[in-house]
C-alpha cells in the first residue's frame, strides 16, 4: 500500500485543480514543485502592496459557465476587462483590432469606410501574389496581409511577431496566423468570452483555495530523487516537460521563454492601462506590464502611490531559463509525437498541462479538462 494516491509533480493550474478533485473523491494526493513556492506561472508576489504576475500577465476568461462557477467557488474574481493598447512610434492604437483602431490609423468612422480600407488593401495584396504565381499564403506575413492588409500589419503586428517568435515574418509559417480578431464596433474588449476577472487578492488566492488541506513541498525538484518519487504513489500526475520525463530520448522540445524586468515607480499611475505592447521592432520589449490595474479600479489607483511594471523580453529558450510557449512547428510538433507515444503507454502517469502536452492553454480550457476527468 502506497503512501499517497497520486504523487502531482507541479503546482500550476492543472496539478492544484487536480489535487482539489481528487481530494474531492477521497483521494489523498502530495504536491512537489521545483520551484520555492506554489502556483506554477500563476503566482504573485506582492510588491508595495500590488500583487505583481511574476510570470506574465494572466487574466483568466472563459465562456463556460461550469467553469467560471468554478473558480469562483474557491476564490471570488472581480470585474477586470483586458483592453490593451499597442505603442507603435509613440502613436496608440487599441486592440483587438476594432472602430477604434481603424479610426485611429485612418481616421475612418463607420463600419462600411473601414470595411473598403481593409478590402482594399487585402486585394492589392492577393493581387500582387497572384502576380507573382503564389496561389496561397508561404508565410506569416503573406497569411497576415491577406487578412488585414498592409497598414495594420506593419504597424500592429510586424514588430510585435518577430519579438515575441526571434525569426522574421517571412520565415515564421502561415499557420501562426489562421485569422485574426476583426471588429467593425467600437468595442476594446480583448476577449469574446462571457467571463472575466482577476481574482479578488490575487492567483495566490486561488492556487491556496485548491490546495488547501492537500499536502505540498515546494523546493523539490523530481528528477534529483526520481525513484523515491516514483514509488511513494499509486499514480503519477506530471505537469512538466514530457521530454524530461523520458530523458530526452528523441532530443530537447524547442520553446521561447520570457525575460521579465521590473521596476517601481514612485509615482501613482505610469501607463494609465494594464496591458501595453510596443509593436515596432526597434523597441527591444515586447510589452509593459503595469500590475496594478489588474485589481485597482478609480481612486483605488489614485490611493495607492507607488506602482510596479514589468518589462517583457521575448526569447530563444536554452537550459536553466523557464520555458513558456511550445515551438508548434512540424519538427517540434514530430518530435512531440514521438515522446506522446511513449507517455500512451505510460498506466501510471497522467501527463496534464502546457509543458507535459506540449501545447500552449488558456487557464481555463486547464481547469475544464481536469473538470472533466474520471477519478
Amino acid at each position: 500500500m502506497k503512501e499517497y494516491d497520486y504523487l502531482i509533480v507541479g503546482s500550476g493550474l492543472f496539478g492544484a485543480t487536480f489535487a482539489y478533485k481528487a481530494k474531492q473523491a477521497g483521494k489523498k494526493c502530495l504536491v512537489i514543485d521545483k520551484r520555492q513556492h506554489k502556483g506554477g506561472n500563476v503566482y504573485c508576489e506582492n510588491i508595495e502592496g500590488i500583487n505583481v504576475h511574476k510570470y506574465g500577465a494572466h487574466i483568466f476568461h472563459t465562456s463556460n459557465k461550469e467553469v467560471w462557477n468554478f473558480v469562483n467557488s474557491i476564490v471570488e474574481f472581480n470585474r477586470y476587462t483586458n483592453s490593451p493598447v499597442a505603442n507603435y512610434k509613440g502613436k496608440l492604437y487599441n486592440l483587438p483590432f476594432n472602430m477604434n483602431t481603424f479610426y485611429q490609423m485612418w481616421g475612418v468612422i463607420t463600419p462600411h469606410q473601414a470595411k473598403e480600407k481593409i478590402e482594399g488593401q487585402k486585394a492589392a495584396a492577393v493581387e500582387a501574389m497572384k502576380k507573382a504565381g503564389i496561389t496561397e499564403p508561404r508565410n506569416l506575413e503573406e497569411q497576415a496581409i491577406s487578412l488585414i492588409g498592409t497598414d495594420i500589419y506593419e504597424a500592429l503586428i510586424k514588430g510585435y511577431t518577430e519579438k515575441q517568435w526571434g525569426r522574421k515574418c517571412t520565415e515564421l509559417p502561415a499557420f501562426i496566423i489562421k485569422r485574426l480578431p476583426v471588429r467593425f464596433v467600437y468595442d476594446n474588449n480583448y476577449f469574446n468570452d462571457k467571463y472575466q476577472g482577476i481574482p479578488v487578492g490575487g492567483y495566490n488566492k486561488l492556487i491556496d483555495g485548491l490546495l488547501d488541506g492537500i499536502d505540498v513541498k515546494t523546493g523539490v525538484d523530481f528528477f534529483e530523487n526520481r525513484s523515491h518519487w516514483e514509488n511513494i504513489a499509486d499514480k503519477i500526475v506530471f505537469t512538466g516537460k514530457i521530454d524530461e520525463f523520458f530523458d530526452y530520448r528523441f532530443g530537447k522540445l524547442e520553446y521561447r521563454t520570457v525575460r521579465f524586468e521590473e521596476e517601481i515607480h514612485n509615482c501613482s499611475n505610469f501607463q494609465g492601462n494594464a496591458v501595453v505592447n510596443y509593436t515596432e521592432k526597434e523597441v527591444p520589449y515586447t510589452r509593459i506590464i503595469e500590475h496594478k490595474h489588474f485589481e485597482m479600479f478609480g481612486t483605488e489607483v489614485d490611493n495607492c502611490q507607488k506602482t510596479v511594471i514589468s518589462k517583457e523580453y521575448s526569447t530563444e529558450w536554452k537550459d536553466g531559463m523557464e520555458p513558456y510557449y511550445p515551438v508548434n512547428d512540424e519538427k517540434n510538433n514530430t518530435l512531440y509525437a514521438k515522446y506522446k507515444e511513449l507517455a500512451d503507454k505510460e498506466e501510471r502517469v497522467i501527463f496534464g498541462g502546457r509543458l507535459a502536452e506540449y501545447k500552449y492553454y488558456d487557464m481555463a480550457p486547464i481547469i475544464e479538462k481536469v473538470l472533466n476527468l474520471i477519478f
